[in-house]
């Protein structure tokens, strides 16, 4: 929940200019819904794709204040962040209705990036990899191996996020080629290889090289070093770095 709408477009024309042509890295950004229609209008002619940071799994109806994939779809979104730490602790939202949203997702031609992460309490307790898969085996229930291929997993240590804490490389690599082998026991492994894992536990310019460079790790959701653009632009030579 951070910045207006003339904000938005500002930060959206800096990454224009500064990352808007990079073909060798693929760039999201996903403001609040009330800046969507505004930065899709400033990043048509770039390569930044823009996503919503949520949504409700029904078209229509009476679900006062919610937002439809349909109506992100109109607005020519392409991803939308799902089972985000904040909104499961937050909103208590639960595996089946993130479950719900992913497969509404799907069907509406959105790229889910679905959240997993656990919390410091579940980690020093021993049971990160019972907690990932949990939330694996809830959020991708019903989902063929084609779709997905479309899916976005974001691991994101809820101990990590806005603490300043991070997870080392290693932590995070760890827990990265937990999630993608598990999607190669639960897809297959042509699959689980072709399928985006990235992290979400505060990756900045200072430390975006060391985790990318780990071989599970395919990129960053990013939260507030994302919020100013040198940062941001950091962030994607970074990763325009890795990938060579």
């Amino acid at each position: 929940m951070n910045k207006n709408v003339a904000e938005s477009v500002t930060l959206a024309k800096e990454l224009a200019r500064s990352v808007g042509q990079r073909y060798d890295v693929d760039t999201v950004v996903c403001p609040p819904f009330t800046s969507l229609q505004a930065v899709v209008r400033v990043l048509e002619d770039s390569t930044v794709k823009v996503g919503a940071q949520n949504m409700y799994p029904e078209s229509n109806g009476a679900f006062t204040g919610e937002i439809s994939p349909e109506m992100l779809r109109h607005l020519y979104v392409d991803y939308v962040i799902l089972g985000h730490s904040e909104r499961r602790t937050l909103f208590a939202e639960t595996d089946d209705f993130v479950n719900a949203k992913v497969k509404s997702a799907l069907e509406n031609r959105l790229r889910p990036i679905l959240c997993v992460g656990e919390t410091l309490e579940e980690r020093e307790a021993e049971k990160t990899f019972d907690v990932i898969e949990t939330q694996l085996n809830g959020g991708l229930a019903g989902v063929s191996p084609e779709e997905v291929e479309r899916v976005v997993i974001a691991y994101e240590p809820v101990w990590a996020i806005g603490t300043g804490k991070t997870a080392s490389p290693e932590q995070a690599e760890e827990v990265h080629a937990f999630i993608r082998g598990w999607l190669g026991k639960r897809f297959d492994s042509a699959v689980s290889e072709r399928l985006r894992i990235v992290y979400g536990g505060s990756m900045k310019p200072s430390n975006a090289d060391d985790l990318l460079a780990k071989p599970n790790i395919d990129g960053g959701l990013i939260g507030g070093a994302a919020l100013e653009g040198r940062s941001f632009g950091d962030l994607v030579k970074a990763a325009e770095k890795a990938s060579k």
